[in-house]
């Protein structure tokens, strides 16, 4: 792992695989880090050159006061990339990870692809709705709404049968910075991608879990329905974090969709 800056923070980054290798990047979800891809990784195919990191106020990455801008954190992710000279990279986002590439794609053509986009929209929530999660937070802090969280995240059956995973991903939740999970927030509260979304022409795989709790399958759904010749998949029996529940099965898909993309794109 590496400490880079990137605009006014200091960003954690980590990359394995060869310096040659297609260029992978993973983009971590709301109140996770680059972890929540660990189980994924192993399954990919051994020549990719794969740059995960923290997000903005999340894992260990500086957590600067709230609120966040979401142009920041798609700023925040070209200047890495900028700074470690990827160009060309298939951006795999999960959640608020695929908000911030769908920006980048959007913004920065240069630096991207192929889209994966992995339990998102191009607009999540209401703002109201976000605020509502700011204030819960600011009043009890993050394990005021981690019950909940845990609900949209994982299935009934995954809680039921794997309590200590659940209990290792609602720590690592409750140990993310307040600031940075608020300030991700409300940049997720202003964000309405909608339009520059549907300008994208680039290949996109859109994965969802069919049992998700924060972004519905019909929501994601939508979201791929933008992108021209997108394909839509979903994860049988998951919830929001498919990466987690079904490692396999995203590897699978994610694998497939690389050996798709045409030489020279």
């Amino acid at each position: 792992m590496q400490m880079i800056p990137t605009n006014d923070i200091s960003t954690n980054a980590l990359i394995d695989g060869p310096d040659d290798g297609q260029a992978v990047v993973f983009v971590n979800s709301l109140g996770t880090d680059l972890r929540v891809w660990d189980a994924v990784l192993p399954l990919l195919p051994g020549d990719l050159r794969i740059l995960r990191y923290d997000m903005r106020g999340h894992g260990r990455s500086d957590a600067p006061p709230a609120p966040y801008h979401m142009g920041t954190l798609v700023a925040d992710l070209a200047a890495l990339l900028d700074t470690l000279k990827v160009r060309r990279a298939v951006v795999v986002g999960l959640s608020i990870g695929g908000i911030v590439a769908q920006g980048l794609a959007a913004e920065r053509p240069d630096l991207v692809r192929a889209l994966v986009l992995a339990d998102t929209a191009a607009k999540i929530g209401t703002p109201e709705l976000w605020q509502t999660r700011i204030d819960a937070v600011r009043k009890g802090g993050l394990e005021a709404i981690a019950g909940d969280v845990m609900a949209r995240w994982f299935s009934p059956r995954f809680r039921r049968d794997q309590p200590e995973a659940c209990a290792l991903w609602q720590a690592r939740l409750t140990d993310t910075p307040a600031e940075g999970y608020m300030g991700c927030c409300a940049a997720i509260a202003e964000t309405d991608l909608m339009e520059s979304t549907s300008r994208l022409r680039l290949p996109a795989l859109v994965i969802c879990g069919a049992m998700d709790g924060a972004t519905p399958p019909d929501l994601v759904r939508e979201t791929a329905a933008l992108i021209p010749g997108a394909d839509f998949r979903l994860i049988p029996g998951a919830g929001h974090l498919p990466c987690i529940e079904a490692p396999d099965l995203v590897a699978t898909l994610i694998g497939g969709f690389l050996d798709t993309l045409p030489e020279g794109t």
